[in-house]
C-alpha cells in the first residue's frame, strides 16, 4: 500500500498534458522543432557503435567522431575500433557513409517525422521518464526504407519526440526477414539530441542481429550574434 501510494502521489505531482488532437500535438511539435532548427548551426559529438551476431559469433566496436555543419551536413572521423574486421569495414563504415551522402543531399526532409511524410493518430497520454508525453502512432505515406512504421513519444512540454519505436515502412534487403528499431532522445540544453538507438534484426541466414548507437559528449553551435563561440550541451542546461 505504501508503494502504490507514492506511486499515485509521483504521478499526480506530474502535470497532465491539455488535450489535443493528433492534427494539433504535430503542428505544434513542427512548429517547435522547426524553431530549434533555424536556431542550431551545427553540433560535434562522439558515437560508439556496437555490432553483434551470436550465430556467428561477430562482434565489433567502433567509437566514431561526428560533426555537423550548418547545413546538415556530416563528417565522420573513427577514433577508435575493435572487434571483426569484415563487421568495421563492411557493415559500420558503410553505415557511416550511407548517412554522409544521405546529409551532404539534403535528405533530411524526405525522412522527418511530419505530415509531408507520415500519418498520425492520437493512441494515449503516459509518463516517460517522469515526463508527460503524448503517444502517437505513426504510419508513413511512402514505402521507404528510412521512415517508420511505429509509435513516436512527444515531450507535452517541448513537444519534441522523446522516443520512436517501431519497424522499417519497407523491408531493407530480402536477407532480413524483420527489423525492430527504438531510438531514444534526451535534452541538451534547448536542443533534444539522440542518446540511443538500437536495432534487433532477423537475417534468413545470419541470424539475429543487434546493433547499438550510443550519442555522448555533445558540442552545440547556436545560430546568436551574441554567441561567437561553441556551447557545449552543459552549458545550455544552466
Amino acid at each position: 500500500m505504501l508503494i502504490t501510494g507514492l506511486i499515485l502521489l509521483v504521478t499526480m505531482q506530474i502535470t497532465a498534458p491539455p488535450p489535443l488532437t493528433a492534427t494539433e500535438i504535430v503542428e505544434r511539435m513542427v512548429a517547435r522543432d522547426n524553431e530549434r532548427l533555424a536556431s542550431l548551426s551545427g553540433y560535434t559529438g562522439m558515437r560508439t557503435y556496437r555490432f553483434e551476431n551470436k550465430r556467428f559469433n561477430k562482434r565489433a566496436e567502433m567509437t566514431v567522431r561526428v560533426v555537423c555543419d550548418s547545413a546538415g551536413g556530416k563528417m565522420f572521423e573513427v577514433t577508435a575500433e575493435k572487434g571483426s574486421g569484415f563487421v568495421r569495414n563492411r557493415i559500420i563504415r558503410k553505415m557511416l557513409d550511407a548517412e554522409r551522402e544521405a546529409s551532404q543531399k539534403g535528405e533530411h526532409e524526405q525522412t522527418r517525422i511530419i505530415p509531408a511524410n507520415y500519418d498520425f493518430r492520437l493512441v494515449s497520454y503516459d509518463i516517460l521518464d517522469g515526463r508527460a508525453v503524448y503517444v502517437l502512432e505513426i504510419s508513413p505515406k511512402t514505402k521507404n526504407k528510412f521512415l517508420i512504421c511505429g509509435r513516436i513519444w512527444i515531450d507535452a512540454e517541448d513537444l519534441a519526440i522523446t522516443r520512436i519505436e517501431g519497424r522499417p515502412a519497407k523491408n531493407p534487403s530480402f536477407w532480413i526477414s524483420s527489423v525492430k528499431v527504438v531510438h531514444r532522445y534526451a535534452p541538451a540544453g534547448q536542443y533534444w539530441l539522440p542518446v540511443m538507438n538500437e536495432s534487433h534484426a532477423k537475417a534468413r541466414v545470419f541470424g539475429a542481429t543487434d546493433v547499438t548507437i550510443e550519442y555522448s559528449d555533445y558540442v552545440t553551435h547556436v545560430r546568436d550574434a551574441q554567441a561567437s563561440a561553441p556551447v557545449g550541451a552543459e552549458e545550455l542546461s544552466q
